[in-house]
This record gives C-alpha cells, structure tokens and sequence, in this order.
C-alpha cells in the first residue's frame, strides 16, 4: 500500500506540473490572441481549438489531483451520524462505486479514441503540420484510468481502517 501511495504522489506531483505549465502556456496565448484581435484585427487560427484541448487536459488532471485528495464531489448528509467503521465501510464502497463508473466511462473514451484515430481528423494545422485530434483527446480515458487508480487506492485505505482500526485517542 505504501507503494501506491508513493506512486500516486509521483504521478500527483506530474501532473500538477503538467497543469501548471498548461495554464501558463494558455494565459500567454490567450493574452496574445487578444492583443492580436484588438490591436491588430487579427488572431492565430489555431490558438481557440489548442485552448479548448489544454482546458480538457487541465480539467482531467485537476480530477485526477482531486480524486487523489478525496476532494471530488461526494454526498456527505449521513456521514456525522455513522460510527467510524461504518464510515469507512461507505467510503469503501462509494470508492469501488465510483471506480466502477470511472471503468465504464475509461471503456467508451477508449473506444471514442479508437474511432478518432480511425478518422484522422484534423483540428488543426501549423505550417502545414497537421494535429490529429485524438492526440488532445487521449487524456480522457487516460484520465479516467488514473481516477480509477486513486479511487482503488481510497478504498483499499478504508478497507484496511475497517480491518485494522485505528485505536481511538480519547480526549482530555
């Protein structure tokens, strides 16, 4: 288990450089396709589709940190009134449910990418170099597999709570 940990916070620290980079990259060229438009009545075809796919990278990377922090979206209205096992018990079974969902999600992009690396097709071209959509698109299931990663992880930790409890501090 600590292994994964360990991997999980590689992979964290990865892509939180991965999405710092990505937003830099953004900023500076949203800023220029602006100054471009307004100054100059002009723009970079390119840019609004490139901004689009960095957004979906950012976005999958940000769920993937998210899920790793156990700070995705989750549905906590009776969780004050459980005793600590039964805590970790749901958080078991949400965990497993929501790696669940994750596969079948990973399932259809991955079948998504198949059919658009079929296609070929081309969501733009810089000097006649043309980029392949599917190229953006690959973090979907990537995406989803690691989200399944963390989400096994997380229940893994809440199977071992339920197994090994740790013992309670009382308060003073």
């Amino acid at each position: 288990m600590n292994f994964l940990n360990r991997l999980s916070n590689y992979i964290a620290f990865a892509e939180k450089g991965l999405i710092g980079t990505l937003l830099a990259v953004m900023i500076v060229l949203a800023f220029l396709q602006v100054i471009l438009r307004n100054f100059f009545s002009t723009g970079i075809l390119w840019v609004d589709p490139l901004l689009r796919h960095m957004v979906l990278w950012i976005c999958f990377l940000g769920a993937s940190i998210a899920t790793q922090n156990k700070k995705h979206i989750n549905i906590d209205v009776f969780s004050r009134l459980l005793s600590t096992k039964s805590k970790s018990v749901v958080n078991m079974l949400t965990n497993l449910f929501a790696a669940g969902v994750s596969y079948a999600l990973m399932d259809a992009s991955y079948k998504f990418i198949l059919d658009e690396q079929e296609a070929q097709t081309v969501i733009l071209t810089i000097n006649n170099f043309e980029i392949i959509s599917w190229w953006f698109q690959i973090i979907i299931p990537v995406g989803f597999g690691l989200m399944i990663f963390r989400f096994l992880i997380n229940a893994s930790s809440s199977m071992i709570q339920i197994i090994r409890p740790k013992p309670s501090v009382e308060n003073n």
